[in-house]
């Protein structure tokens, strides 16, 4: 691990920030390094609200978007739904369909089949809205790069609308309106939204152009903070408000699915951690190992007795989808091995019979044996098709750009892509991706990085500073869990080696003119040397609660340990 301590603000700007917020130094320090310099700044953070969101009229091709689907909800035309089958795309879809819903009778939804569609808009699709009279396609998480596509489905008398958070191409399609606030001609204040993020600003313009406020909104949000989570998207700016009261409905009075979902694993309160571990995957399982409709059949049920006899359909999924990338993960590790791989800047591995629904998930698990961008192949039809994950630091989705001429089709963000290629331009490919990424990255990223935000003493950690990093929450991307750096600790003597195989380490921390506290490094074991015979080390950490048996105190989460 390599250890970054983030560059400390000026003393001038934490001064001032903490005296006028009545705060220590070191709130405001981080919250500095979260940008936030005033005392106004400070109260949005800590005191979101709904006010506080951008009109959606700011956004590109939004009064056209609104224009059109008034007039189809005039005419009584057939609307259709079109998402991705991500939990993004699946609870965009079902998002639009339950507001549109109560606009009109005349809506479906669509998700593409995984396996015989692919990503994204597909001509099966607009087959399916030409055969049963569908007018409007509102396609949601996807559409962006569907130029071609669009244009076959205007010639069938189809009309798009699009919304999208992914990277344009060079040309936008010819749809009615493309609302994307990464569209380099969009002006609108906030371009970090998740395709349900534009999804709900488009609904949020729809409503107010029939004279209901955001307040009518708030039921929907619960949608909305499931699929941030779920994408990564950062935490900060307009993300950051939609989550603090999307988890609020989620906690107080989520829809019947996912309330169904918590029902099966008796958690309490969700934070955005848990539903990233605990909803989104169950989702997301529908899509990976079955069918996407699944999902949306969950997320739009009204009856809540109807809805957990779908989230146990759903449960099953996710059990296999375990089991499958568990198994796969072996395989391809074993792979990289016989192959003599574990070297390089890249790691791309491939079997035909691999299941498609889980290469994205082991993507990610092969990164935490080997930290370098990750491409993970199997076969899709005559082609093969590839989830790319990267690396902190590097964009993976330029790397791919850089080897296209070997590519068929590709799409993605910084650090996750999706591609298909022929299987004859397989190893050139391979190879053309280990050059770029040898090229470019910076060699550093290939060591894993703890960011700490500043270096406290034991005494610091008091009830009342914890009260104050609770609110720093919802965390993620842009505003993630603050991590400390405490040097000269020493464990008390009942540091131990926990857990199966001794992965853990449970430790009791003290330090001159401080109190001890219990923590606990996951998949730390082997650092167990380190703390013993009251040797002097130092840990980076975040501080969270631990309850046991009904006393609540606080404890650390290590990260890592060194002399």
């Amino acid at each position: 691990m390599r250890w970054t301590l983030k560059p400390k603000p000026e003393s001038f700007k934490i001064k001032q920030l903490s005296e006028s917020l009545q705060v220590d130094e070191t709130v405001g320090t981080l919250l500095i390094q979260r940008g936030i310099e005033s005392y106004d700044d400070a109260k949005q953070f800590f005191r979101p609200s709904l006010e506080d969101l951008h009109n959606p009229f700011l956004m590109k091709d939004m009064d056209k978007a609104v224009e059109r689907i008034e007039k189809a909800i005039a005419y009584n035309e057939n609307i259709l739904v079109f998402g991705d089958y991500d939990v993004d795309g699946t609870s965009s879809v079902a998002l639009m369909s339950s507001y549109l819903k109560t606009r009109t009778e005349a809506v479906a939804t669509y998700i593409p089949d995984r396996y015989e569609e692919g990503y994204g808009v597909s001509y099966m699709g607009i087959d399916f809205a030409h055969d049963n009279d569908f007018t409007l396609i509102i396609a949601l998480d996807c559409g962006v790069k569907a130029v071609e596509k669009v244009a076959y489905a205007k010639e069938k008398g189809i009309d798009f609308i699009i919304c999208d958070h992914h990277r344009p191409g060079n040309e936008l399609p010819k749809a009615i309106a493309v609302l994307d606030p990464k569209r380099t001609d969009c002006d609108y204040p906030y371009d970090e939204l998740c395709g349900c993020g534009v999804g709900f600003k488009l609904i949020q313009a729809l409503a107010s152009n029939d004279g209901k406020t955001i307040e009518d909104l708030v039921e929907y949000l619960d949608l909305v903070a499931t699929a941030i989570g779920a994408d990564i998207v950062p935490i900060t700016g307009e993300n950051r408000t939609l989550a603090y009261f999307g988890l609020q409905v989620i906690n107080q009075n989520p829809r019947p699915g996912i309330k169904a979902i918590l029902a099966q694993v008796k958690k309490k309160e969700l934070t955005i951690t848990d539903v990233v571990f605990i909803v989104a995957p169950r989702i997301n399982a529908a899509g990976r190992m079955k069918h996407g409709n699944h999902a949306v059949t969950l997320l739009t049920e009204t009856d809540f007795n109807l809805a957990v006899k779908y989230a146990m359909d759903i449960e099953l999924f996710n059990s296999d989808r375990k089991e499958a990338d568990q198994q796969i993960t072996k395989e391809a590790l074993l792979q990289i091995e016989s192959n003599n791989e574990q070297d390089g800047f890249t790691t791309v591995v491939y079997n035909d019979s691999w299941h498609k629904g889980v290469i994205g998930i082991v993507a990610s698990r092969l990164i935490e044996t080997y930290y370098r961008p990750t491409l993970v192949f199997t076969k899709s039809g005559d082609k093969l098709a590839a989830s790319a994950r990267s690396v902190s630091g590097f964009d993976v989705y330029n790397a791919l750009e850089a080897c296209s001429d070997h590519i068929e089709q590709f799409g993605g963000h910084k650090y996750a892509a999706g591609l298909t290629l022929k299987a004859e331009n397989y190893e050139a490919f391979k190879q053309a991706f280990e050059d770029e990424v040898s090229k470019t990255i910076d060699k550093s990223l290939l060591t894993p990085e703890i960011r700490i935000d500043t270096q406290i003493e034991l005494r610091d950690i008091t009830p009342k500073f914890y009260r104050i990093l609770k609110q720093f929450a919802p965390f993620g991307p842009g505003n993630m869990t603050p991590i400390f750096m405490t040097e000269n600790l020493k464990d008390t003597g009942y540091g131990k080696c926990v857990g199966e195989d001794d992965k853990h380490l449970r430790i009791s921390v003290t330090q001159p003119k401080a109190d001890k506290i219990v923590a606990i490094g996951f998949n730390l074991g082997d650092k167990c040397d380190l703390i013993t015979n009251q040797k002097s080390f130092k840990a980076v950490y975040s501080i969270d609660e631990n309850e046991w048996q009904g006393n609540v105190s606080l404890q650390l989460k290590l990260r890592d340990i060194k002399e």
